[in-house]
């Protein structure tokens, strides 16, 4: 394997983050992380013979490129400013590129926090979940100057199958936010076209079969549709994280003036899906809003 000059941290090993961090380590790019549970980090360098850092300040020593993986927009603030934050420790010149899909409003806060420390900034928020970080398979969307976005686009490569830089900064996450609508709206016609067909007796995996090459396919109807038939709904990404991405869409929409209602719709269907005990099941459980069952199935 060859070494890369460039050297990376990865702050945040979640579902996501856990192996993005491990494409780096694995092609070449000398890669020290940071975990708030310190275990998560001794398991990614047992896996991956990388280095951790206690505090992010200190993961990210030397560090040319910073990359954070973690929650929402408070988790990203507590990462990044004070005595221990990334912030604390990053020289001039490198680059810190935020994943996390969080506001459009901390997207620009941050740009302008690192433009005053010499620092640049991307917002690059993913797609493709667990399976597609596991397999280097992710979408990036990404805001931020063309040259920075260049400059750090080689490394990203390594985890990502599909990157697209969007514009400024602020637009990756307002990229994300659309990609975020879309999956809302799909999943829910998915979700009526099953509860229609099992309904009508029809063989739904002929059905599927016989749908999907066409214009009704989707990815959610070649990965999901059977296993939401059959009732099955822990492929990783929760909708508890999804009420908090639908959180942003519509307060984004709300500046922007503009009407989201299927968004709205659905946002409310998986706030009532949380409240009967599936916060913690995959996005494709909104079909359960059709399921007078108020218990989460055993498969959740």
């Amino acid at each position: 394997m060859q070494v890369n000059k460039t050297k990376v941290a990865f702050i945040g090993l979640g579902v996501m983050g856990f192996s993005m961090a491990g494409h780096l380590q694995r092609n070449g790019y000398p890669t020290r992380v940071y975990n708030r549970t310190p275990g998560k980090a001794e398991s990614w360098c047992t896996t991956y013979q990388g280095q951790s850092g206690c505090t992010p300040a200190e993961a990210v020593t030397d560090a040319d490129i910073v990359f954070m993986c973690v929650g929402n927009d408070d988790d990203v603030r507590s990462v990044v400013y004070g005595d221990i934050g990334v912030l604390a420790n990053m020289k001039k010149g490198s680059t810190l590129v935020d994943h996390t899909t969080t506001s459009a409003e901390l997207a620009t806060e941050l740009a302008d926090v690192c433009n005053r420390q010499g620092i640049h900034f991307l917002d690059a928020p993913v797609s493709g979940g667990q399976a597609g970080a596991e397999n280097g398979k992710l979408t990036i969307m990404a805001g931020g100057d063309p040259a920075v976005f260049r400059h750090a686009e080689p490394v990203m490569t390594v985890y990502a199958s599909a990157i697209e830089h969007i514009g400024p900064n602020g637009s990756g996450q307002r990229c994300k936010m659309a990609n975020q609508i879309c999956i809302a709206g799909v999943l829910q016609g998915l979700s009526e076209a099953l509860t229609f067909a099992q309904s009508a007796d029809l063989d739904i995996e002929k059905m599927i079969n016989a749908i999907k090459h066409g214009a009704a396919g989707s990815w959610q109807m070649d990965n999901r549709a059977s296993t939401m038939a059959q009732d099955q709904f822990d492929f990783g990404f929760a909708i508890d994280w999804m009420r908090k991405d639908l959180g942003f869409c519509l307060e984004e929409a709300a500046k922007l003036g503009v009407n989201l209602p299927l968004t709205e719709q659905v946002d409310q269907q998986y706030r009532q899906l949380q409240q009967r005990g599936y916060g913690r099941s995959d996005t494709s459980v909104l079909i359960k809003q059709f399921d007078t069952d108020t218990k989460p199935s055993s498969s959740t």
